[in-house]
């Protein structure tokens, strides 16, 4: 259905689904945002000045980006055109503009053009946009669940605003609750149903801040409950249980959200906070992750932030990798646990990782030099006669195995990449390396 067509709303038709019989149709209405839609936010004053330009509203499903949009269809003089980018193509945009055309010359109406899941358009179906935003044929309101900065182009971006709608909060989320169910034209009201305010928080806290979800939830409850002799529907946490069956997470294995979650978990196990990484690390399993995409980027945590402070965490989580392999889910989940919290809780030292950095921008960006004569090959005919070989000092003819001679390039010679941490296994490498050279520790 056309998101902008009411005819159905306005007869009062209660065979819509609940979620869009309940959709705010103003300002005042809406729940939650009040980051963007506070009365003193830009947004807010744009849409009732009707001055809006080009927006992409980003977040989550269910936290408002279509309701939004349909409020600026009820508040603006504007012509509304709908578009959704799974079903349209390049031709729908042609014609979208055409019809703009014809409106401005004949009203001196602008319009404005919503697309629904816009990072769906490809490259050439996003730049078709470009002229008619720049010149102002049309007034684009994108909305998508994906990341606009990774999926939508660049110059498509700098010709709009960006608002990041969030998650609504619990009480949010039980004040849209509370409406559906006691509202008689467009909620429940007239079903006699009730809730209680601990079926409320269930409902809250297990649809992830996505209103939708918690609509049709409890759509379904009241719809599906007996009456009780005392002639209400009541609606209990055992009820909602049965309806939801289980916990809706927010977690798109190809999507933003995908790569929220993953970084959390990193950064997690980098700052060694075990139950924080452990948290996001059953959320990814709950959700279906790929365990051997979780175990890799454990394995790369492990080389980049632990190192040489604890060299075994890259054995642990290289075998744990293997072991997953083999094992399988639903066992693998606690080969996963274990790898990430010895990681997390592991010394850290990223020394390894900026050694390797900084010999790389050394190799990209001077003059390197050549490799020592003798550290060249000497095992071919006429080696010798250059000088390959001359002179090396065969480390393990001398005491401890050691013995201090010349091996980066002339140009390099005096360079430090490795710069050892006090931490964990690295200061015993410190060590030993003080001592192999006849040195003592400070």
């Amino acid at each position: 259905m056309d998101l902008f067509e009411y005819i159905n709303e306005k007869k009062g038709n209660s065979e819509s689904p609940l979620a869009s019989r309940m959709r705010p149709q103003k300002l005042e209405e809406i729940v939650g945002q009040e980051h963007i839609l506070g009365s003193d936010k830009l947004l807010y004053r744009a849409i009732l000045a009707d001055k809006l330009q080009s927006l992409i509203f980003y977040g989550p499903p269910g936290t408002g980006k279509t309701t939004i949009a349909k409020v600026v269809a009820h508040t603006t003089k504007a012509h509304f055109i709908v578009l959704n980018a799974t079903t349209s193509g390049k031709a729908d945009i042609v014609k979208a503009v055409e019809d703009a055309k014809v409106q401005r010359s004949l009203s001196g109406k602008k319009t404005i053009i919503f697309i629904d899941e816009i990072h769906r358009f490809n490259k050439a179906q996003q730049d078709a946009l470009l002229p008619y935003t720049e010149d102002g044929t049309l007034v684009l309101i994108g909305a998508t669940t994906e990341n606009p900065y990774f999926e939508v182009n660049r110059a498509l971006i700098s010709r709009s605003l960006v608002f990041e709608l969030r998650p609504l909060g619990i009480q949010d989320i039980k004040k849209i609750i509370k409406e559906a169910i006691y509202h008689k034209d467009r909620g429940l009201g007239v079903y006699k149903a009730d809730i209680t305010e601990e079926a409320m928080d269930y409902l809250a806290i297990n649809t992830s801040g996505d209103a939708r979800s918690a609509l049709n939830a409890i759509e379904l409850a009241v719809m599906t409950t007996e009456r009780s002799e005392d002639g209400i529907i009541h609606i209990t946490t055992e009820v909602l249980e049965e309806c939801m069956q289980k916990k809706l997470l927010h977690y798109d294995k190809n999507g933003d959200n995908h790569y929220d979650i993953i970084s959390a978990f990193i950064k997690s196990m980098r700052g060694s906070d075990k139950d924080a990484a452990v948290h996001y690390l059953a959320r990814m399993i709950e959700a279906g992750e790929d365990p051997k995409f979780i175990a890799r980027r454990i394995i790369i945590c492990a080389s980049e932030d632990v190192g040489n402070a604890d060299p075994q965490a890259l054995v642990v989580a290289t075998n744990a990798m293997m072991a997953v392999e083999r094992i399988g889910m639903p066992e693998g989940r606690i080969i996963l646990a274990q790898a990430t919290l010895y990681v997390a809780c592991a010394p850290k030292s990223n020394a390894s990782c900026l050694a390797i950095d900084r010999a790389m921008q050394d190799v990209r960006t001077k003059d390197i030099g050549v490799v020592p004569n003798h550290l060249r090959d000497g095992h071919y005919s006429g080696a010798k006669e250059m000088g390959h070989s001359v002179g090396y000092l065969y480390a393990h003819d001398y005491p401890h195995h050691y013995v201090e001679q010349q091996y980066l390039p002339d140009k390099l010679k005096h360079s430090i990449y490795y710069e050892l941490t006090e931490e964990g296994y690295e200061k015993r490498i410190q060590s030993m390396l003080a001592e192999r050279q006849g040195l003592k520790n400070p």
